[in-house]
């Protein structure tokens, strides 16, 4: 059995290595699943939603027997990975997302869109994403810790077909106390949308911090310093 490991930070990214070791260190039972194959963009490709490449080529290099670069989207990894990497996929993990993906970011992330193209296929899934607090450098070590405690738990949860997990990680100081897993519903409110203008160009300047927290949605309880975990259908 098959993990298929993804994201949307491009192949090299610290967080994908993360995510690679949190399932690596898993206990033994749930180690009887033998293999993590990555299948991963070649490049950082954030924000790019669910796009998928319909037109042109889409290179794949292999980089070694459980290592493919794709030039393409997370999307399109997930269903290069399923249809003709591997047969027997048991679930599409994808992150660990260097940003949040937490309520209507779900439709904007490349992150989110791996796992639900493998769920769309009837494969469960679990994106995982750490929001980050302004510019303040990640713990990726700390997060593979909490990412480890997570999937732990999450891989032995019954999901329905069509449906998978949404995981993101707070910003937490050396000195904070360790988060607890609060399942919860997404947020339905929008994104900040803020522009500075300069002649005829636009610059986004909404602030993610700003965002609408209303009680017991993920955004809350992520800003709250806990892990906020949503199950998502398709």
């Amino acid at each position: 059995m098959t993990f298929i490991i993804t994201n949307d930070d491009g192949i090299n990214a610290p967080g994908i290595k993360a995510l690679w070791e949190a399932v690596n260190n898993l206990d033994l039972p749930l180690a009887s699943f033998e293999r993590s194959i990555f299948v991963a963009p070649q490049s950082q490709l954030s924000g790019c939603g669910h796009q998928v490449t319909t037109k042109g080529p889409i290179n794949v290099q292999r980089l070694s027997n459980t290592e493919y670069a794709i030039a393409g989207t997370p999307a399109d990894c997930t269903r290069i990975a399923i249809t003709h990497i591997c047969q027997d996929v048991k679930w599409v993990l994808s992150g660990i997302n260097s940003g949040g993906n937490m309520g209507v970011d779900v439709y904007i992330s490349g992150t989110v869109a791996a796992v639900r193209e493998g769920a769309i296929h009837k494969i469960p899934g679990i994106a995982l994403s750490q929001y980050r607090k302004g510019k303040k450098p990640v713990n990726w070590e700390r997060v593979t810790r909490l990412a480890t405690i997570v999937l732990a738990d999450l891989l032995n949860r019954p999901l329905e077909p069509g449906a998978f997990w949404n995981v993101n990680f707070p910003y937490l100081e050396p000195e904070d106390p360790e988060p607890k897993m609060v399942f919860c519903q997404p947020s339905t409110q929008p994104l900040p949308v803020s522009y500075q203008i300069e002649g005829e160009d636009f610059y986004y300047v909404g602030k993610y911090e700003a965002r609408d927290r209303a009680p017991g949605t993920d955004v809350d309880v992520c800003f709250s310093g806990n892990i906020a975990i949503t199950k998502i259908k398709i």
